[in-house]
């Protein structure tokens, strides 16, 4: 399909997606309670590779919930700077096969060169960031974007954000194994919520969406139902998100980039609690 124009009206999230491949699936269990045994049906979130193709090349296998792909393969090349904005990514069309989905995306010949130049293998994406680098070498743990222009958020406004979190994740309330990532207004309106059984997937579905619709750069932030990884930071970043808030703790890795990039992260955001990790100087 062609992107939308950047100022189109349409509603994030609802982009044609293959229907042969649904978020979830039951499963015949046997649920032990104490010594009482019981038979049943449950419902588990569908796991499937998913292939992201840019102009005929394949570029990285993912596993991921097979919804919202179209904002997935657009928001993957966004945060991992493959494009340097959605004017660049021309058209995407989303392929299911019994085995897996392909989401095909045409982009300008500069970012294809570069894409070309950089390339390297991603499988496994959703266990670790660093999948498929073949050196120390290769590692990208300087990094060269910061956030301009983003206000410090409030913990009480992040807070606001995280209260309407769970009342939004549908497909982690069917199954339990879903991570969310939600966009939120700096007064803390949860706007928009994103689901994968993956962290990063869900952060690059989210991105994503606000590409497809236009929105990518209103002011705003991220609460994520997971832990708070460098790549998050990363991702971030790279899309001038200001703040990056998590219901987990960070690692010291993202807090370091946090910091040199002026990213404002938060973590354990639970109940009336919030950790900012950036608003004090280092220790030492």
């Amino acid at each position: 399909m062609s992107l939308p124009h950047p100022d189109t009206t349409a509603t994030p999230g609802t982009c044609d997606l293959p229907d042969s491949l649904p978020p979830t699936e039951a499963v015949s269990v046997r649920r032990h309670v104490g010594a009482v045994a019981s038979e049943r049906s449950d419902t588990v979130a569908v796991e499937s590779p998913v292939a992201l193709v840019f102009n005929g090349l394949s570029h990285a296998v993912m596993m991921a919930t097979p919804t919202d792909l179209e904002a997935l393969g657009l928001g993957f090349a966004l945060s991992e700077g493959l494009i340097t904005g959605r004017d660049e990514c021309r058209d995407i069309e989303v392929m299911a096969h019994a085995r897996g989905c392909e989401v095909h995306m045409t982009v300008s010949s500069r970012a294809f060169a570069a894409l070309k130049d950089r390339k390297r293998s991603l499988e496994g994406r959703t266990g670790c960031g660093l999948c498929g680098i073949d050196s120390l070498a290769q590692l990208d743990l300087q990094p060269t974007e910061r956030v301009t222009g983003q206000p410090p958020i409030p913990a009480d406004v992040v807070l606001r954000a995280f209260a309407a979190l769970p009342a939004r994740q549908a497909l982690n309330a069917r199954t339990g194994a879903c991570h969310a990532a939600g966009w939120a207004t700096p007064a803390g309106e949860l706007l928009d919520v994103a689901e994968d059984v993956g962290r990063h997937n869900a952060l690059d579905k989210l991105l994503g969406r606000r590409a497809l619709a236009g929105r990518l750069g209103e002011p705003g932030f991220v609460v994520m139902s997971s832990r708070a990884s460098y790549e998050l930071v990363r991702k971030s970043v790279r899309l001038q998100v200001g703040t990056l808030a998590a219901i987990s703790a960070p690692t010291s890795l993202a807090i370091d980039i946090a910091r040199q990039s002026g990213l404002q992260l938060y973590g354990f955001c639970r109940g009336e609690q919030a950790v900012d990790y950036t608003a004090l100087a280092p220790l030492g």
